[in-house]
């Protein structure tokens, strides 16, 4: 899922056909040019009164990479997991500008989690662990990490957005008890009819998504014999009680029914739920501030949301 549109760029393989070691090869370079300082022409300024800088969480079996941006402010301070967009593709690097300004404003600590992208290898549930099990360490480990663990939130982009829903409903299962959700033009679906929604009929070929992308995406995510359901927010079958969300639609987006079902399915479950569309703007809008507008504003909702919902 591309979130970047002018700057130096790999050529994209054909989504249809490519090849495991093309994949790792656009990848690459994909995600050297998002995180390139020439990108935040598009990706945009970072606030220069958050620190940013890379740490490492040990995890069961692996350690995982982490880009952590902190106010000026000492702790305790409010948490907020981050997990970036791209699926198969993409870094934490490039949501710095949102992450940076939430830190500085808020103020919170934000800790975006570099998860392991989806390959023939590795499909969305090791993603998925990646964000609820740095979830987990942090909240167990919050003095080091200078948090008050009972004010945490979570927040996801695409990709990011489905692995944050997961880790909600993760969250209410085991009784941990988060502040609040926000997902961005999240994917709720990954059954077989994820991709026959009106805005994926209307919007299938997009500068930032397409449906061959989409179709990867999928395979990658739930290689056969996987049950989908059990990857598919939209599908599950209790929704009651979670954090209150925030679920942001870009209208333009392959992806946009999915938010919206997915709100409505918070909703007539119980669960605190607030839509809010953005006309004209497409796919993975958040990352591209110097190319969208619409950027700002919801940038602006979406702190505001988190500080009503992590105040003392």
């Amino acid at each position: 899922m591309n979130d970047l549109t002018t700057i130096r760029r790999p050529p994209e393989p054909d989504w249809t056909t490519v090849t495991p070691e093309q994949l790792t090869a656009y990848r690459d370079a994909e995600n050297h040019a998002r995180a390139s300082t020439a990108a935040r022409v598009i990706t945009g300024q970072p606030d220069p009164a958050a620190t940013i800088t890379w740490q490492h969480v040990p995890l069961p079996g692996r350690e995982l990479p982490v880009r952590v941006y902190r106010p000026p402010a000492t702790g305790p301070l409010p948490l907020v997991i981050h997990v970036h967009g791209g699926g198969f593709v993409g870094t934490a690097a490039q949501s710095d500008w949102v992450n940076s300004h939430l830190a500085a404003h808020l103020p919170a600590a934000v800790v975006s989690v570099e998860h392991r992208l989806l390959d023939p290898q590795t499909p969305l549930p090791a993603a998925a662990d990646d964000a609820w099990d740095v979830l987990r360490h942090l909240l167990r480990h919050a003095g080091t990490w200078d948090i008050d663990p009972a004010r945490a939130a979570v927040f996801g982009e695409s990709c990011g957005g489905l692995i944050t829903a997961l880790t909600a409903i993760r969250a209410h299962q085991a009784s941990l008890n988060l502040r609040a959700q926000v997902l961005v033009n999240p994917a709720t679906d990954l059954t077989p009819t994820a991709w026959t929604y009106d805005s994926t009929t209307r919007y299938p070929d997009t500068p930032t998504l397409s449906l061959p992308q989409l179709r990867l995406f999928q395979r990658l995510a739930v290689p056969e014999g996987t049950d989908a359901r059990a990857l598919s927010p939209l599908h599950a079958d209790d929704l009651h009680d979670l954090a209150p969300a925030l679920v942001v639609v870009p209208a333009a987006d392959p992806l946009a029914d999915h938010g919206r079902h997915y709100a409505h399915r918070l909703q007539t479950a119980g669960t605190p739920a607030r839509l809010s569309e953005h006309p004209q703007a497409g796919h993975a809008f958040l990352s591209m501030p110097g190319l969208t507008p619409q950027a700002t504003p919801a940038r602006a909702e979406i702190l505001a949301f988190l500080q009503e919902h992590l105040r003392d």
